[in-house]
């Protein structure tokens, strides 16, 4: 406050260096014509005229007298013997002055004290001093990397402790559970998540939302408590797509081959046969098919054609036998190849580099070309690691099952997110290259150049 009122003052006194001194100093009066001389010179003029006019002829000697008896009478009427104030020094206005110079500053305090805030100059200091304090962020420096983080954990505790004070917002707990898991805090995601359950049970979108928290929370496993609510939010909402992969992936986790098979096959009834997700999805078909020995076509399981509920999970057969006398499915099935991992370069286009700032999130990933959207393998980091050389393998796998080596055909990108979320958002920064097979490249480049829309 010291430095504002310093101002402050400094500003008044400015304003009364251009006031006052005018009003202290002492200037000659301007000189005023004198109107006697001016009627005298007049009359003199009038009078040469009527001497010519008689010298002329144009007026005979009794005319002129009276005309210049007229012109002295006008000229005694007019001159009244006192003519004009001779100029003097103008006066001084020390009074006026004294008022400006008590009256400005007064007025313009009030002034500032009536409409004016002064509880934000405290707040402006701190925000100063804070700016002051922080460690500088530049391009290539680590010490940015958590401010991004940090900004968005800050949203979040404000969003939950708003949460807490408004328990029953049910869309405020299904978005503070997906940001946390986002976050990479799957156990609070699904603590906040349990509590929009709570508000709506029998919502398959949240118990859908759940069960992914939950299973992110157990390293990508399904089985257990995930199976149980996607099994009920598929008896409430039986076409769920994604509910439908999530209860066909548990069974794959569970070794249940058989009830994966017949879950995929629902899901794939509902999609283009001719497009992309379905030649993957016949694909993880085939896979389920070859690993639990089951013959190629119709599904041996009473689940294929009937409703999918929660009592299929927990009465699932056990993995057939592999001994000889178990089926092997045909000889063109065969398991996937394993592939090797991809090494990807990564680079902004010169042109967007004002678009990004060196803490926004960089996520880089890999994708099957064809099948479920979810990345098969994805790494964090940040703008301010930019160029990097960043490896992708099926260590970086989100579930067991969608591994990179997995699928023949992968698209590798890379996406800066400038709100943190791992899930693609409007002005999202981002590149992409592909189809690519990973046995055939072992390296791959990509430039992020497009802002998305």
């Amino acid at each position: 406050m010291t430095i504002f009122w310093i101002l402050v003052a400094g500003l008044a006194a400015l304003a009364l260096l251009f006031v006052i001194p005018p009003l202290l100093t002492r200037h000659e009066a301007e000189r005023a014509p004198d109107q006697d001389q001016l009627n005298l010179a007049l009359f003199r003029q009038q009078l040469q005229e009527l001497d010519a006019d008689l010298e002329a002829g144009n007026l005979d000697r009794g005319q002129y007298q009276a005309a210049r008896r007229d012109l002295e009478r006008e000229l005694l009427h007019d001159v009244d013997g006192q003519g004009a104030d001779p100029a003097g020094p103008g006066k001084k206005a020390p009074l006026t002055a004294l008022i400006l110079v008590l009256a400005l500053p007064a007025f313009a305090t009030w002034l500032y004290f009536a409409i004016g805030n002064s509880a934000i100059i405290p707040r402006l200091e701190l925000a100063a001093a804070n700016r002051a304090s922080a460690p500088p962020a530049g391009h290539g420096m680590a010490s940015g990397a958590g401010t991004d983080a940090a900004s968005l954990e800050v949203l979040v505790e404000r969003l939950a402790a708003k949460m807490e004070e408004n328990p029953d917002q049910l869309e405020g707990w299904i978005m503070l559970g997906r940001t946390y898991v986002a976050m990479e805090q799957p156990a609070k995601g699904a603590a906040a998540l349990e509590r929009a359950l709570a508000l709506a049970p029998q919502d398959p979108e949240v118990m859908i939302s759940l069960a992914q928290a939950l299973a992110a929370a157990a390293d990508g496993q399904l089985p257990g408590r995930p199976t149980e609510l996607i099994a009920t939010a598929l008896a409430v909402a039986p076409d769920h797509a994604t509910g439908l992969w999530l209860h066909g992936l548990a069974a794959y986790q569970a070794k249940d081959y058989t009830q994966a098979v017949a879950r995929w096959e629902r899901l794939i009834q509902g999609l283009d046969p001719n497009g992309e997700d379905a030649a993957q999805l016949r694909q993880f078909i085939a896979d389920a098919r070859e690993e639990g020995g089951l013959p190629p076509g119709g599904v041996d399981s009473p689940a294929a054609g009937g409703p999918v509920t929660g009592s299929t999970v927990a009465t699932s057969p056990a993995p057939p036998a592999t001994d000889a006398g178990a089926p092997t499915g045909p000889a063109e099935v065969t398991p996937p190849v394993v592939r090797g991992a991809l090494q990807v370069e990564v680079s902004l286009a010169e042109p967007l580099w004002r678009e990004a700032d060196v803490n926004h999130s960089l996520y880089v990933y890999a994708k099957a070309a064809s099948g479920p959207p979810m990345p098969l393998a994805v790494k964090r980091l940040k703008v301010a690691d930019l160029p990097l050389t960043v490896t992708l393998d099926d260590s970086l796998a989100m579930t067991p099952e969608m591994k990179l080596s997995n699928f023949p055909q992968v698209i590798v990108g890379a996406r800066i997110s400038p709100s943190g979320q791992a899930t693609p958002q409007s002005g999202d920064l981002e590149g992409e290259t592909g189809p690519l097979a990973p046995a055939d490249q072992a390296s791959v480049k990509v430039l992020i150049e497009r802002i998305r829309p």
